[in-house]
C-alpha cells in the first residue's frame, strides 16, 4: 500500500538545526512518522526537542554542536552510531544568515556563513553517507532557500551558499545514486522562524513579501513535514537532485 512507503518505522535520523525553527519541525515530522531522531544544534536546547520526541514514543538523542567549524561531524556520526546502530536519514537544517550590503560585508561574516551553510553540510553527508554506503541504502534531505534560485537583497554569503546547496545537491545525487543513496533538497519559502525576525518586524519588507505570497501567509515549520518525510521515504525512491520549492506559491508568482 502506497501509505506505507511513507511510513519511517524503524529508522534512525539525524537533524542538524534541529533545536529550532524548521529543523525542529522536521525533526518532529520525522519522529510523528516513526522515525528515532539525533537532534544537532548550537543551543542546550536540543534537549528540550529530544525530550518532544520521546514524547511522542521514539529514542531520541540531543548532541549540542557548533558546525561554524566541521570538527564535530566525526563525534555526532560516532555517537549517532553508538546510539542506533545506524544512520538512515541525514537532513542538514543547520544554517545561519548575516546581513549588509555587499560593499560593506566582511570577511568573518562571509567566513561563517560558508563554513556552517555550505562547508559543514558537505562533510555531513559525506560522513552520513560512508555509513549509508555500508548500509546499502539512505536518504539525504539538504535545505536550500529561495535564494539557491534568486539573488535577495544584503545577504552576499547566504545566497552564495544556498545557491551551492542545489548545485551540490545535484552533484552528490549522481554520485551516490548508484551507492542507492538518494540527495534530494527542499527550499522553504519566507518562513516564519527566528531567522528571519528582522524581515517580519520590518515596516516596509514585510509587507511587501506578503503581497507576493499567493497564499497570503508566511510559512510555519508545520509546513516542512509532509516534503521532508516524503524525501526521507520510501515514497521517494525515485527522486533523485531535486530541490522541491516549499513556498506558498512565491516562486511561481
Amino acid at each position: 500500500m502506497i501509505l506505507d512507503k511513507f511510513s519511517l518505522q524503524g529508522k534512525t535520523a539525524i537533524v542538524t538545526g534541529g533545536s529550532r525553527g524548521l529543523g525542529e519541525g522536521m525533526a518532529l515530522g520525522l519522529a510523528e512518522a516513526g522515525a528515532d531522531v539525533v537532534v544537532v544544534g548550537s543551543s542546550s536546547r536540543v534537549n528540550v526537542v529530544a525530550d518532544k520526541i520521546k514524547a511522542l514514543g521514539r529514542k531520541s538523542l540531543g548532541i549540542q554542536a557548533d558546525l561554524v567549524s566541521a570538527k564535530p561531524i566525526s563525534g555526532i556520526i560516532a555517537s549517532t552510531m553508538a546510539e542506533f546502530g545506524k544512520v538512515d536519514i541525514l537532513v542538514n537544517c543547520a544554517g545561519i544568515i548575516r546581513r549588509a550590503p555587499a560593499l560593506e560585508f566582511s570577511e568573518k561574516d562571509w567566513d561563517d556563513v560558508i563554513n556552517v551553510n555550505q562547508k559543514s553540510l558537505f562533510f555531513m553527508c559525506q560522513a552520513a553517507a560512508k555509513e549509508m554506503a555500508k548500509q546499502g541504502k539512505g536518504k539525504i534531505v539538504n535545505i536550500a532557500s529561495l535564494l539557491s534560485f534568486q539573488g535577495g537583497i544584503i545577504v552576499p554569503s547566504y545566497t552564495s551558499s544556498k545557491s551551492a546547496v542545489m548545485g551540490l545537491t545535484k552533484a552528490l545525487a549522481n554520485e551516490w545514486a548508484p551507492l542507492n543513496i538518494n540527495v534530494n533538497a527542499i527550499a522553504p519559502g519566507y518562513m516564519a522562524t527566528e531567522l528571519t525576525e528582522a524581515l517580519q518586524k520590518n515596516p516596509e519588507r514585510a509587507p511587501a513579501i506578503l503581497a507576493r505570497i499567493p497564499q497570503g501567509r508566511w510559512g510555519t515549520p508545520e509546513d516542512m513535514k509532509g516534503a521532508v518525510v516524503y524525501l526521507a521515504s520510501e515514497a521517494s525512491d525515485y527522486l533523485q537532485g531535486h530541490t522541491i520549492v516549499v513556498d506558498g506559491g512565491w516562486m511561481g508568482r
